[in-house]
């Protein structure tokens, strides 16, 4: 790794200043340790302000709601929930680590009782940030953002919680019940819930995991991919919502003994195909389309593929250390776009940068902390191949490159 791309590094985490007399190799040993490096410190950098003030009970009083205008009195009403159910879906992997004796272990120590002491000011009905589980439909979609975190950070969001918090944070999830889903991906939300229910050991309603499980298998369109309701669209929800959602309500169903194993080997092998996709998407510069709505959720769009690199799920014709330079490309590409934060650290509206017109009606700046779940690896060991193993050209650099490659081909069901 050269100088230059070390003070890139350096950069994230304000450093840079005082790293004039440092070498590259003082700074990065191998572009495998800059890499996790990097995610590390960008995961941090997006997690500070928000864990901060949230632990404090100042979520409400520090976090600016930036939106579409005449929004704001109605986005001020969810975007703190967006914020942190968002966040915590695409840290915990992270932090179910654990901590350590390492810098990376007492880092995660700091993180981990940040993270709980913030789950606590959210489902305290006297806490200042309390927060919205029922009022408008968008509180479900984050109840179960919140939900999919504790299934991927069990131990630290769940088990570590004292019991009067845990007693709040279940009835705040039932009492999110009262919103209906809309026909289409929101049926996944409360199949979320339930299945965080599932898990918690508490009065489930297994329906609602059972009817969004056979609709979107009525959904699918074939060659990896799910409708968002009936119709197609051109956008990233199979990986922001879709596949992740539902593959880890199976996952939690097959736990328990539910009879869905069938269904859960169709999931995953169409989710290797739409990962195999996504990994084919990335240009050799690190970028990738701009279809479809919320692009604010930025690195975010790659959640699929990132879970299936947390779960070693990934199809054989990727390996760990090609997806991992591939996704590297794409993270420090949007990263380090002018723009991403505003003064105070705060996420601002836009896919490249600050574009604030690019945001929906329903996006605001808590929205947008749903780009940690490209995150996710983070969640594996640093021994793991994906970290360890040297750099891999990716799909389309060695395409564009001239080499050879494999012919590609679809799935048949």
């Amino acid at each position: 790794m050269n100088r230059r791309n070390a003070f890139k590094y350096l950069s994230l985490i304000g450093l840079a200043p005082f790293a004039q007399n440092l070498s590259a190799a003082a700074v990065v040993q191998t572009p495998e340790v800059a890499d996790r490096t990097y995610w590390r410190n960008l995961m941090v950098r997006i997690a500070t302000p928000l864990l901060e003030s949230l632990s404090k009970g100042e979520l409400r009083k520090n976090m600016p709601v930036e939106c579409k205008p005449g929004s704001d009195a109605n986005r001020k009403k969810v975007t703190y929930l967006e914020a942190f159910g968002r966040l915590m879906a695409g840290m915990a992997p992270w932090l179910e680590l654990g901590a350590g004796e390492t810098e990376e272990g007492q880092l995660r120590k700091k993180f981990i009782g940040l993270a709980q002491k913030s789950m606590k000011m959210a489902v305290d009905p006297k806490s200042p940030d309390f927060m919205n589980f029922t009022e408008g439909g968008q509180p479900l979609v984050d109840a179960a953002f919140l939900a999919h975190a504790i299934l991927r950070a069990p131990n630290v969001l769940w088990h570590q919680l004292d019991s009067t918090t845990k007693q709040q944070l279940v009835d705040a999830m039932k009492s999110s019940r009262v919103i209906t889903p809309g026909y289409n991906n929101w049926l996944l939300f409360s199949a979320m819930v339930e299945a965080f229910l599932l898990f918690a050991g508490e009065q489930h309603d297994e329906m609602r995991m059972d009817f969004a499980i056979r609709k979107h298998m009525e959904w699918y369109k074939g060659d990896g991919v799910y409708g968002d309701g009936p119709d197609f669209h051109w956008d990233y929800y199979n990986s922001f919502v879709i596949q992740p959602m539902l593959i880890d309500v199976l996952r939690e169903l097959v736990k328990h003994g539910k009879k869905y194993e069938k269904t859960y080997e169709t999931v995953i092998r169409r989710a290797q195909r739409y990962a195999e996709i996504q990994e084919r998407l990335i240009s050799p510069e690190g970028t990738f389309p701009a279809i479809g709505r919320s692009l604010p959720y930025r690195f975010g769009a790659f959640q699929l593929l990132s879970q299936m690199v947390l779960q070693h799920q990934l199809p054989d014709q990727l390996k760990p250390s090609q997806v991992r330079s591939a996704l590297s490309a794409v993270i420090q590409r949007m990263a380090e776009a002018p723009g991403l934060f505003d003064p105070k650290g705060w996420l601002t509206i836009g896919f490249f940068g600050h574009q604030p017109n690019i945001g929906e009606s329903y996006i605001s700046t808590g929205s947008l902390y749903l780009c940690s779940v490209g995150l996710l690896p983070l969640g594996l060991e640093a021994d793991d191949p994906f970290w360890a193993d040297a750099p891999m050209d990716w799909t389309a650099r060695k395409i564009w490159s001239g080499q050879d490659f494999q012919a590609d081909h679809a799935i048949s069901n």
